[in-house]
């Protein structure tokens, strides 16, 4: 089941992080029969609009009747449904009681599309008999008529602090281990959208034993269109000229957006219709490589037409009901792998930085003769001679070796090694005013010495420039430098 849903608030006073609104449409409602004024609550997706009309409406024990203004805005549709519970409630068997009329989306009333729907809903605001609540996105979308005939309430994004409490609530009813880290920055990426905030959290957990914040990788989310309700709208509802107008309002760019729709598609899709899909999004990736490889951006327009338009032409037949909807996969295995990167690469830049071979070079090819050499550290000495070498910590030298970094065993190698990297540090010091009081004589066989010195200098140079080019490479040579 739908969290959203699941755990929508059943009472106002359950309502988060919009306390002012709150308690303003209380004010409203307990004083609806000497103002008889309609009320359009305003905010952005997900702060809570249409659950604290339904929470209202449970708190004063007034039936509910629901139209969404998207779906069913003409003027005779407005007329008929809305009108009739807004003035005789006969939708509701006659009950005597009042009856709370909900609009949803009632900023999307344009012109002549909805074909008089605007229109109808001015007068029948104006007319009710009944309480009426518009729910709208932005307030200034609708006609100045219509929000002159109403009261108007604005609900604010909910802050982090507001829906942190909500999501450690929801996971003490579900039974959902999660790291602190991990919900605040689920909150901190929904930027005051509770929904969504939601959403990804039962995505979340249904992937993961435990919600840590490595978990918690998916990018920001478009305050207009959310990822969820595109990947819903594609896969079900929209023809192609509407999916593509959709995923251009999706906050996300086509590297991405093809994760999330080639992870969801197949939780709808099957047989033939998957099988068209996979090949528009193949067809998509083959222009993400061109973009790779050109950086010219231009190209994006091409992968997103076979993302949008190419997956929900592929729709052979319509697929209802609730999907659950989760992030790419593909994320989810680079956070949970981000730690053992960054371990290899600490370990690569000091290997590249005393053999002075590549990055690459100490990564691929130099890196798993050292892992294999002290695997368990079994050959202890050895061991220790890399921890000093490359200077790494307990960690590190639990990642090279694939031993727990707490053991004793890998403790002492490290104390070890430490001595041993002092102990060449004196070894190497010399004294510091060495040589500074030599004779004349000593200097001039000194010249002599260093003199032999260059020349045998000079023949060995000679030597390792023919034995790079007899095809020395820089992971024989990083090797050799540590032994």
């Amino acid at each position: 089941m739908d969290w959203t849903e699941k755990y929508r608030p059943s009472s106002l006073s359950e309502v988060r992080g919009n306390d002012s609104a709150r308690d303003d449409f209380r004010d409203w409602a307990r004083s609806w029969g000497d103002h008889g004024e309609a009320v359009i609550l305003h905010g952005s997706p997900g702060v809570g609009k249409t659950s604290a009309a339904h929470a209202l409406a449970n708190d004063v024990g007034w039936d509910v009747v629901e139209l969404n203004a998207s779906d069913q805005r003409t003027a005779d549709v407005v007329e008929r449904v809305a009108g009739e519970a807004a003035k005789s409630g006969t939708l509701t068997g006659g009950s005597s009681g009042r009856k709370l009329v909900v609009m949803d989306e009632a900023d999307n009333l344009h012109g002549n599309v909805d074909r008089g729907g605007s229109a109808a809903i001015t007068r029948l605001v104006k007319e009710a008999t009944q309480p009426i609540v518009l729910i709208a996105n932005e307030f200034y979308d609708m006609s100045n008529s219509l929000r002159s005939a109403c009261r108007d309430i604005e609900f604010r994004d909910v802050s982090k602090r507001s829906i942190v409490p909500v999501l450690r609530d929801i996971c003490r009813r579900e039974g959902v281990e999660y790291d602190d880290a991990a919900l605040d920055a689920i909150a901190e990426q929904n930027s005051g959208d509770l929904r969504s905030a939601v959403n990804d959290l039962q995505a979340l957990a249904e992937e993961t034993e435990r919600l840590t914040e490595d978990d918690v990788v998916m990018g920001e989310r478009d305050r207009s269109e959310g990822v969820f309700d595109f990947l819903d709208d594609l896969i079900k509802v929209h023809d192609a000229q509407s999916a593509l107008e959709a995923a251009y309002d999706v906050d996300e760019t086509p590297d991405d957006l093809v994760n999330w729709v080639e992870d969801n598609v197949p939780k709808d899709y099957s047989g033939a219709e998957l099988a068209t899909a996979y090949e528009f999004l193949s067809n998509a990736d083959v222009w993400l490589g061109r973009v790779r490889a050109t950086q010219n951006y231009s190209y994006w327009r091409y992968a997103t037409d076979n993302i949008a338009a190419g997956v929900a032409a592929a729709r052979e037949r319509d697929h209802g009901g609730w999907t659950r909807y989760g992030p790419p996969s593909y994320w989810r295995k680079l956070g949970s792998s981000r730690g053992t990167r960054e371990k290899r690469d600490y370990v690569a830049r000091h290997i590249a930085d005393e053999a002075g071979c590549s990055m690459a070079t100490a990564r691929n090819e130099i890196l798993p003769f050292l892992e294999a050499m002290t695997h368990h550290c079994k050959n202890r000495e050895l061991t220790v001679a890399m921890t000093a070498a490359y200077d790494l910590s307990e960690e590190h030298v639990s990642f090279v070796t694939g031993s727990g970094k707490t053991t004793n065993k890998v403790e002492s190698i490290v104390e070890d090694a430490a001595e041993l990297k002092a102990e060449e540090a004196v070894e190497h010091s010399g004294g510091a005013f060495e040589g500074a009081t030599r004779t004349d004589d000593e200097t001039d066989e000194t010249s002599e010495s260093e003199d032999d010195v260059l020349v045998d200098d000079g023949d060995e140079a000679a030597e390792d420039t023919a034995s790079d080019d007899a095809g020395d490479d820089d992971q024989q040579k990083g090797l050799d430098e540590f032994f």
